[in-house]
């Protein structure tokens, strides 16, 4: 029988040939993969960060040896980068004695009452050493409020009431528009001055928005200028023959 553990460095690890790096689960709904995907494509889309970083949602992050990988919604690991070789067993998901360190922030989103999200959940994350670790309810399943902040204070998570997670450089809100289709009530990222990060999409259109306003402005100063040639002609002045 092969040994599942192997020695290096005198520590040890499981053979990440053994480990089970993806087991074909499906997400759980539509509203979760919705989210989720929100949440991940403003942080690459934005000029968020100019350092490396690693945000991912449904990746397994193996934490402690002979301990199932727990499986985050989301989670952000700053200063690191996946394999260029992210096909070979040992990088296709994140083993924290592999990346050295571990995220910085996971989110968990509540789809039902037996996550543990607020018991089990919360423990790992504080012995894994996970700096944030948020909680969104949409559906309010475990109570009142559809948002719940906490940061590693020691060995143990404090719940706070501030959405400004200075550890990460980034802040949470409650936005209600459109995203792919679907009005609805989202988290989303945004910085200091409360500035939501926008997805590719959302800033496409931005920039779509200031072109026609730029064409707009355009076409009515070309409007304006045809007016008052119309008017000095009437005079029996000519524009084109007028002082610059």
């Amino acid at each position: 029988m092969t040994n599942p553990l192997v020695v290096a460095n005198e520590v040890t690890f499981p053979d990440p040939n053994l480990l089970i790096t993806e087991d074909d689960t499906p997400v759980d709904n539509f509203a979760s993969a919705k989210q989720q995907r929100l949440l991940v494509s403003s942080l690459y889309s934005s000029s968020w960060r100019t350092e490396p970083f690693l945000a991912e949602a449904n990746v397994g992050i193996y934490h402690a040896v002979s301990q199932p990988a727990v499986v985050p919604d989301l989670f952000i690991s700053l200063d690191v980068q996946v394999s260029t070789d992210w096909w070979e067993k040992p990088n296709r998901c994140y083993l924290m004695w592999n990346f050295g360190k571990p995220p910085e922030l996971v989110l968990e989103i509540v789809s039902n009452r037996v996550g543990n999200e607020l018991a089990a959940k919360l423990q790992i994350y504080a012995q894994m050493r996970v700096g944030y670790y948020i909680v969104y309810d949409p559906a309010k399943q475990l109570g009142e409020r559809s948002l719940r902040l906490y940061e590693l204070r020691g060995l143990h998570y404090t719940e706070r009431s501030d959405p400004w997670l200075e550890q990460v450089n980034l802040g949470l809100t409650l936005w209600q528009g459109e995203f792919e289709g679907r009005q609805e009530t989202w988290l989303r990222w945004c910085d200091a001055n409360g500035t939501m990060l926008l997805t590719g999409d959302e800033k496409a259109d931005q920039e779509r928005q200031r072109a026609d306003q730029e064409r707009q402005r355009a076409d009515q100063e070309h409007q304006r200028a045809e007016r008052l040639a119309a008017i000095l002609k009437a005079q029996g002045i000519d524009p084109d023959q007028m002082p610059l």
